[in-house]
């Protein structure tokens, strides 16, 4: 019977419950798809802690070499590690995580070489449609010469290179709590920081890809509660908090209070332009107006684009930006093949707080300019009746500007908001932003009247 992949194929991975909806023969049908699509000679493939992983990314390699393709195996990796070998070893790559999903999940982000993305419009529709065919008749014929199979470690490899890309001479020592959330940060943070005046604190470092502690996604506040608290209880000077597969990563300061990713976003950024001063900074819509102000005073041009990372990528490539960053806490690095890399941005706080004496909080507070609400989640049966109820309301007021880029966002002198529909779920996601407390309340309540109909 033909495989339906429509339920696991998303529009830049694979991400599915195993075994339900995949497993290790559909694995090695992607392996062998991955090759002919990308016409690879050669790839490397990695995973995470997922107890399904090593034996769905040993299935992708088997069908990659099976279609004549030499496989690298570097194991267990975080998701940035694997783009750090795609683009070191100028090779295709296959990264084995659902990220934050849950225990049951298992998924493929795959890149072509120098980590460029494959997402539907680059590859991956391709990539289901071979599967989908193969799987209605066994296996595809295999190549006349099968691809090698080996193993190589890229952890201190990868390290030395996130090393190499900051300036951490001037670090005075700091305490810092780690919150790997028994995610792949517990397998990359210690080699990564062993050579610099840090007292780590970890927390959940084994790896468990139970998630026995707490879910892997940091964005979550109440994800980041043990962390905050050892914070305080340590008299640290900062907490970090990776997810599952540590590509993205969250800051707590010294009083255990959350930095806003826009805010780190600002900061890495004017970090960035002053080693490519006149340097191109790409934001997505929901950042903070603090993020293209930060940049222009830094003598850079912002660029704002979508959400998600595709875009992200696409414009990095296109303008030659030097760095990107999202509210989700992903940020790119034109150094870093484009990709994006949670780890080479906690560098940066590391480096910009050890170069200095003052706390986190103070340093962090010229880029938190204004008042957010957070992404505000509403199910609604009708997203564009709602949305066209929002838009109608405020299109006809005074000093009121509106755009359509990605969802809905109305601006004025002292507020702005998005609203843009899930393309996976039957809701409305609501971020707002003002110059103070009252004013983004206000705007706050007035948007979610209209789109609950209350």
């Amino acid at each position: 019977m033909t495989a339906d992949l429509s339920q696991i194929v998303k529009a830049y991975d694979v991400r599915g419950v195993v075994p339900d909806q995949w497993d290790e023969a559909l694995a090695e049908l992607f392996g062998a798809a991955f090759v002919q699509v990308t016409g690879a000679e050669a790839i490397v493939v990695g995973h995470d802690m997922r107890p399904s992983s090593p034996g769905l990314s040993g299935a992708f390699a088997r069908g990659a070499a099976a279609r004549g393709a030499d496989v690298t195996l570097i194991g267990l990796c975080s998701t940035d590690q694997l783009y750090f070998a795609s683009g070191h070893f100028g090779l295709p790559g296959a990264m084995f995580t659902a990220s934050h999903n849950p225990a049951q999940y298992n998924g493929i982000k795959m890149c072509r070489a120098g980590a460029a993305p494959v997402g539907q419009d680059t590859g991956l529709a391709d990539i289901r449609a071979l599967v989908e065919s193969w799987s209605g008749q066994g296996a595809p014929e295999p190549a006349a010469e099968r691809g090698t199979v080996t193993e190589r470690d890229t952890l201190t490899d990868y390290a030395a290179y996130l090393l190499s890309l900051v300036d951490l001479s001037r670090m005075r020592p700091l305490k810092v709590v780690v919150d790997a959330g028994n995610g792949m940060g517990g397998h990359t943070v210690p080699t990564v920081i062993q050579s610099l005046p840090v007292t780590l604190v970890p927390m959940y470092f084994e790896l468990d890809g139970t998630f026995p502690n707490h879910e892997a996604n940091p964005l979550d506040p109440a994800n980041i509660v043990d962390l905050q608290a050892r914070v305080r209880s340590e008299g640290a000077d900062l907490g970090l908090a990776f997810d599952g597969d540590a590509d993205r990563c969250f800051v707590v300061d010294e009083r255990g209070e959350g930095i806003s990713p826009s805010a780190i976003t600002a900061l890495v950024a004017a970090r960035e332009l002053a080693k490519h001063p006149g340097g191109t900074v790409i934001h997505n819509l929901i950042t903070s107006w603090s993020v293209p102000e930060v940049v222009r005073e830094n003598g850079g041009t912002p660029v704002r684009t979508r959400v998600g990372h595709s875009f992200i990528k696409e414009e990095m490539a296109r303008t030659g930006a030097i760095f990107g960053g999202e509210h989700s806490a992903h940020y790119y690095f034109r150094d870093f093949w484009n990709a994006d890399t949670g780890m080479l941005a906690a560098l940066h706080v590391l480096a910009a707080l050890g170069s200095q004496d003052g706390p986190l909080s103070a340093l962090v507070a010229q880029y938190d300019r204004y008042k957010a609400s957070g992404e505000i989640n509403s199910t609604v049966d009708d997203q564009a009746g709602r949305m066209a109820a929002v838009k109608a309301a405020f299109a006809s007021r005074e000093g009121v500007t509106i755009d359509e880029l990605d969802g809905l966002t109305v601006s004025t002198e002292d507020w702005w908001f998005n609203l843009r529909p899930s393309n996976t779920e039957p809701l409305l996601r609501l971020n707002v932003e003002a110059r103070d407390e009252p004013t983004m309340a206000k705007a706050r309540d007035e948007v979610l009247g209209l789109v609950r109909g209350a």
